[in-house]
């Protein structure tokens, strides 16, 4: 009988740090934020295409950050705005000067 590969705790996948991106919810063991997948899903990009996108990503890690996404929408779109605000906040201070 073939040896059973073992099965990845999903729960594994995604992690937060203090010291990474602020705390917010990233892919375990890189830096690639669930806020930056989300963006793309919602631009209209498959995970696959996402996948391809940032190669260092398994199709698994970013279905992943997907269902963390779906099941935690309003910390992650707060997250989404408030990265967008802070982008234009930025951007109008630098016009200015």
């Amino acid at each position: 009988m073939p040896a059973a590969s073992l099965a990845i705790d999903i729960g594994t996948l995604i992690a937060t740090h203090p010291g990474i991106h602020n705390g917010c919810p990233i892919v375990a063991g890189t830096g690639v934020t669930v806020r930056r997948i989300a963006i793309d899903y919602k631009m209209g990009m498959s995970p696959e295409e996402i996948a391809q996108e940032i190669p260092h990503l398994t199709l698994a890690q970013v279905y992943a950050a997907l269902a963390y996404y779906h099941a935690n929408k309003d910390a992650i779109e707060a997250d989404i705005a408030a990265q967008e605000a802070e982008a234009e906040r930025l951007e109008a201070e630098h016009m200015a000067g």
